[in-house]
């Protein structure tokens, strides 16, 4: 028997039946992809962490945050949460060397490091690349009263 497509709710003049809302399936592929080298990108900040694997070129190949891996709100930042996010993004990718971009204050960035070390990925360097401003912002003028 065939399964029936669940169509989606009309909100205002959207056309009924369309599936651009309906998510079906899992939005992880369960294939591994295989590159020589890469990139890992970790971003850290003091709600979320970000890791995104990329190859040579910059082309995303898999990513993870610790939104998706359902920490919301301040436990987005805890160690725990950038380690699982770090580990939902590198096992659907095999790679045999990366370099490591990291970026941010969080408290995310030693645990994402700690989980990609201990993966058996051999890292070529360790790269903090975290903007800082050269003299910042201008300050607002000067109060008067």
């Amino acid at each position: 028997m065939v399964k029936a497509i669940p169509r989606a709710r009309s909100r205002r003049n959207v056309r009924i039946g369309s599936r651009r809302n309906i998510r079906i399936g899992s939005r992880k592929n369960v294939r591994r992809i295989s590159i020589s080298k890469g990139v890992i990108h970790v971003q850290s900040s003091f709600n979320n962490t970000i890791v995104t694997v990329t190859d040579i070129r910059g082309r995303v190949i898999s990513w993870s945050s610790a939104g998706t891996c359902k920490f919301k709100n301040r436990r987005g930042g805890t160690p725990f949460a950038a380690q699982t996010a770090t580990a939902d993004a590198i096992r659907p990718v095999d790679i045999q060397r990366a370099e490591v971009m990291i970026k941010g204050p969080g408290l995310g960035r030693d645990a994402a490091l700690r989980v990609i070390r201990r993966s058996g990925i051999l890292l070529t360097f360790v790269q903090d690349v975290t903007p800082m401003p050269h003299n910042g912002c201008r300050p607002p003028k000067k109060r008067r009263m």
